[in-house]
This record gives structure tokens, sequence and C-alpha cells, in this order.
């Protein structure tokens, strides 16, 4: 199976913080922006992988700042490493005042996604190659990350099967 170029997973998308989805103190809310990760996340997969693909994992998100409604979010993801049915995609959210013209970044996210065969198993994805220095830092952390990701899903397998074992 023939790789891609990181590049043309590469995707944007933009929004602005809408008054329904403002918070009791007037800022767009957290599973907003959520939402909008993951939407980012799975069309740069999908555009990797050429099928379907669900969200196996997101790691930590931390919101640098309060985003305010009438700003502008855009969201630019893309895939920094498949490993054979899995693939690690990074997103970045920038916020834009439009008044003042001045551009934050507000947090990054990593996403685990599997492609899916058309019966719904998962299916393996051609590589993702980097091209640039960063494409290829990008994707030298991103298997750090997965080590650190499947140390912690064994340590919660074993939690899960020890509080199994104990209600027996």
């Amino acid at each position: 199976m023939e790789g891609r170029p990181v590049r043309e997973s590469a995707s944007e998308l933009s929004e602005f913080a809408l008054p329904i989805y403002a918070n009791p103190l007037g800022n767009l809310l957290g599973g907003r922006i959520m939402h909008l990760v993951d939407l980012a996340a799975a069309t740069a997969a999908m555009r990797h992988a050429r099928g379907p693909v669900v969200t196996a994992s997101v790691d930590y998100m931390t919101f640098l700042f309060p985003i305010q409604i009438g700003q502008l979010l855009t969201l630019r993801s893309s895939v920094n490493r498949v490993f054979r049915t899995s693939m690690e995609v990074g997103v970045k959210v920038l916020v834009e005042d439009l008044t003042t013209g001045e551009i934050r970044h507000t947090n990054s996210s990593y996403l685990t996604f599997v492609g899916l065969s058309p019966e719904g198993k998962p299916r393996e994805i051609p590589q993702a190659i980097p091209e640039t220095e960063l494409e290829v830092h990008r994707w030298e952390q991103a298997g750090e990350r997965r080590t650190q990701r499947l140390e912690l899903r064994a340590r919660i397998l074993e939690r899960e099967k020890e509080r199994a074992g104990r209600k027996e």
C-alpha cells in the first residue's frame, strides 16, 4: 500500500463563536470547541484514509484562555502519523478578533482515529509521509505519544479487570 504525503490530509475549518454556544459567562462552551476539534480531526483522517474513520481517543485538552462570542475560530488539522489501522491527527485551534485583527492560539489536541472497512472492521491505512522538518518532528512525537497512550490503556484495562474480579 502506497503512502500519502501529510499535506494531502491538511484541513481547515472556520466558524464564528455564536451566542447559542455561550456559557453563562458569555464565552464559548468548551464542549463546542471539543466538538469542532473532533470534526476537524475527522476531516483530516478521512481525507488521508479515503474512507470512514472513528474517533478512538482524544488526548487531554487544555484551554489557554476563553473565546469570546463573536470571535472567529479556525481549526487546522493534519495526520501526524499512521500506525497500521490507526492514525494520530493533530489539531491547532486559533481564534481571531475580527475588530482588532489579533490572532491567538487557544489550544492544540491530538486525536487517534481508526480506519474502517465497509464491514465496519479496522482496516490498514496508507502511511503518512512527512516532507518538511516540522512534519518529521510531529511524526517522531506521535510515536512517543502512542507509547504513552498504550501504556495508559493497559493500566486502565488492568484496573477494570481487578474491579470486575472483586464484584464476582
